[in-house]
């Protein structure tokens, strides 16, 4: 691995000078083809088959953001976002929920020491799903924690999951929502077991990532303790991290949050790329003259443009990514410019790869729209990752106002 260390060996300061080298990285690219062999009953059963659910854990894929003293592997975020696209690469849905239950990790590692060991103590491969966005329960304060009821959207990965991630509005005496000090409504995040929560059926019927299993769940009045809960807003996610030593933990959130949904999006434009190639070294166009589809000059044209954009896009996310780690490695504070730039790149890492898909799958003929075709599948997950939240165009005003010197509102601060 080839990384300069700090002088107590005990974490990297600077980043890999090769990504592509880490050997989770390559053992991601080598898991490819397995994916590809797996993705019809993916599709089918809405979830991964245990045996390739269980080749990703023996990987070590899901303790890839885990501290080492929870016997993690404290990996860097470029590692982390270049195992995500590598396995988006071979299933759009696999690389979804490594990406988001990476981040759900992150979270949790903001709960109190004694939550933190529940989960993470007995391995530290646990399995996350659930998301962190505000809304979907309701709670009542009891002795030792919450009383809690609610009903979730997104929960990628909940037919793996151990531990389901939800939030939740704490109910006063008057039976209305407590609120926060800036007037808004107070929510905390609960970490529950998976066995207590109910997944809804039908919930996950969609056009793209059907293999997330990205259901609906639901829990009713089940007690959480106060040490699987922690505040919603008011204190970063940095913040929260900095009794785990190492620049991994020192970052803020924008190097994780954002940027795991690229790289999904940006791996899934890849292998639409990639089967456009395929298919142009084989296919004759019906009623066209000319030959094979890759001597037309308007598909090398695409082909071209699409590798150059979707590139593009990945290379600025990877160096404001960069920026933002030797800026903590050298024990300096980012600036919110900084954060902002950091963000926007996983925004436009994310339209540059659905203006390369679109590209290449204009150029695919009819081929492109066969559902089994490679180049459709792509195209349904492709689209069904940019409709996240996290990489809403929205993002760029928000970037902009920084830029201007305005305020931009609590999702940049």
């Amino acid at each position: 691995m080839d990384t300069i260390t700090e002088e107590t060996g005990a974490e990297a300061t600077r980043l890999p000078t090769d990504v592509e080298a880490q050997p989770l990285v390559q053992a991601a690219i080598a898991l490819r083809p397995v994916l590809r062999q797996y993705h019809d009953e993916i599709e089918r059963d809405q979830r991964m088959p245990p045996t390739l659910f269980e080749q990703l854990r023996e990987a070590g894929f899901y303790k890839m953001v885990i501290p080492r003293s929870l016997g993690g592997f404290q990996v860097d975020p470029l590692t982390y976002l270049r195992v995500v696209e590598a396995l988006a690469e071979g299933v759009g849905s696999v690389g979804w929920n490594l990406g988001n239950g990476g981040v759900g990790q992150l979270v949790t590692l903001g709960l109190p020491d004694d939550g933190v060991d529940e989960i993470y103590g007995k391995r530290a491969d646990t399995v996350i799903a659930g998301t962190a966005v505000p809304g979907g329960g309701r709670a009542v304060p009891v002795a030792g924690g919450y009383r809690v009821s609610g009903r979730w959207q997104f929960g990628s990965g909940c037919q793996e999951a151990s531990w389901m991630l939800g939030s939740f509005q704490v109910i006063g005496e008057d039976g209305e929502p407590r609120r926060h000090p800036d007037g808004g409504s107070l929510y905390w995040r609960g970490v529950f077991a998976r066995s207590e929560a109910q997944i809804v059926p039908g919930s996950w019927d969609v056009a793209g990532l059907r293999g997330t299993g990205s259901f609906d769940w639901t829990v009713e009045d089940v007690f959480l303790p106060e040490r699987r809960t922690m505040p919603q807003i008011g204190i970063p996610l940095e913040n929260q991290w900095a009794r785990w030593p190492g620049v991994t933990y020192a970052l803020p959130v924008q190097c994780w949050v954002g940027p795991h949904h690229s790289a999904v999006i940006t791996g899934i434009a890849r292998a639409g790329l990639d089967a456009l190639i395929e298919l142009a070294g084989g296919k004759t166009p019906r009623g066209r003259p000319g030959g094979l589809l890759c001597e037309n000059p308007q598909v090398q044209d695409a082909v071209g443009r699409a590798d150059a954009i979707l590139n593009a896009g990945r290379a600025y996310r990877s160096a404001m990514i960069a920026e933002l780690w030797a800026t903590v490695a050298s024990g300096e504070e980012t600036t919110l410019e900084q954060r902002a730039r950091c963000r926007l790149a996983a925004i436009y890492a994310a339209d540059s790869a659905r203006q390369a898909m679109d590209l290449v799958y204009r150029h695919g003929g009819s081929t492109s729209f066969k559902r089994e075709s490679r180049l459709a599948e792509c195209w349904r997950d492709l689209h069904t990752v940019g409709q996240t939240v996290t990489l809403a165009p929205e993002w760029y005003p928000i970037g902009g106002r920084v830029y201007l010197g305005m305020d931009p509102g609590p999702r940049m601060r």
